[in-house]
């Protein structure tokens, strides 16, 4: 399978992914934990049916020292005890995030405080920045069939 398109091949979709990127750069800096960041990719990837991305992150995840059971109970997080009480907190906010056209209030006034009572306001940032971010990512990949399976850990950085 072949992709529609190559988005960084493409002069206009090159820029616009490398802005992307440079956002995605001031999240991965930031104080939200690297594990948490990893959840919040694969969780969003899996709703969004993107290969490519789920992909990338459950390897780079994987690579990282995430283990085998967190990393296949990502989508069944509601029911497994292997996640923490922020991280679940960060998972819940991510599916409201990434479900936005699905829910007629948006995000609940309770995920919201669920998530602020577990991160500072930084965090927070970060955490809404990555769910923007992973959604675009997500929605680049869909709309081009990037073909998900080859990633390697670290190819891209």
């Amino acid at each position: 399978m072949d992709a529609r398109l190559n988005p960084f091949g493409n002069p206009v979709a090159g820029k616009a992914l490398r802005h992307i990127n440079s956002a995605g750069k001031a999240v991965s800096d930031s104080a939200l934990p690297a594990a948490t960041q990893e959840l919040v990719k694969i969780r969003a990837s899996q709703i969004n049916g993107c290969g490519f991305c789920t992909d990338m992150h459950t390897k780079d995840a994987a690579h990282a020292g995430e283990t085998p059971q967190r990393l296949h109970l990502v989508a069944a997080w509601r029911e497994a005890t292997v996640f923490t009480d922020a991280e679940r907190a960060a998972l819940e906010l991510t599916e409201q995030g990434t479900r936005i056209a699905d829910a007629a209030g948006g995000v609940t006034d309770e995920a919201w405080a669920n998530a602020a009572k577990h991160y500072a306001e930084d965090q927070l940032a970060a955490l809404v920045s990555l769910i923007a971010l992973i959604n675009a990512y997500n929605r680049v990949n869909v709309l081009v069939r990037q073909p998900a399976g080859d990633y390697q850990p670290g190819q891209f950085g």
